[in-house]
């Protein structure tokens, strides 16, 4: 079984989004089974708050189901964990580093070739949930 984490600054927009797609992803092709995903945060800022209201809305949208989420920061300790984290800017990227102090195994990567702006600073969901779903869809054929 391949376990991935999608890794946010706050994981209230972009990290639980993009497990939620990914998810809903899986489970239309069967293979739910085969890859587990989960999101965190790379700050406790947001620690314990569910996503935020306008990433449900676009998720709605797209008819992409979600139940109720917490976020939770990332511990050191995750990364026997997970086989994948996958961060959605550089910024993520570079705190996962200095959260494992080291990445021997090379887990750490970004889910597109560029930075997928934040949402929460740009308001724009719907930019967003492009990207990620472009970013997923890449991952899931690279896991194939």
């Amino acid at each position: 079984m391949i376990k991935i984490c999608f890794v946010c600054l706050g994981n209230i927009c972009r990290s639980p989004m993009a497990m939620f797609i990914m998810q809903e992803k899986l489970k239309r092709l069967s293979l739910e089974n085969k890859i587990v995903v989960s999101s965190k945060a790379t700050s406790n800022e947001e620690d314990g708050n569910d996503m935020h209201p306008q990433a449900k809305a676009i998720l709605s949208k797209k008819n992409i189901p979600f139940t109720k989420h917490q976020a939770q920061k990332l511990k050191k300790e995750d990364y026997e964990k997970y086989d994948y984290f996958i961060g959605m800017d550089y910024y993520n990227i570079r705190c996962m580093h200095n959260i494992f102090e080291n990445d021997y195994q090379g887990k750490i990567q970004l889910l597109l070739d560029r930075e997928i702006k934040d949402p929460w600073y740009t308001h724009n969901f719907e930019e967003a949930y492009q990207d990620l779903e472009k970013g997923v869809d890449a991952l899931i054929k690279k896991l194939l």
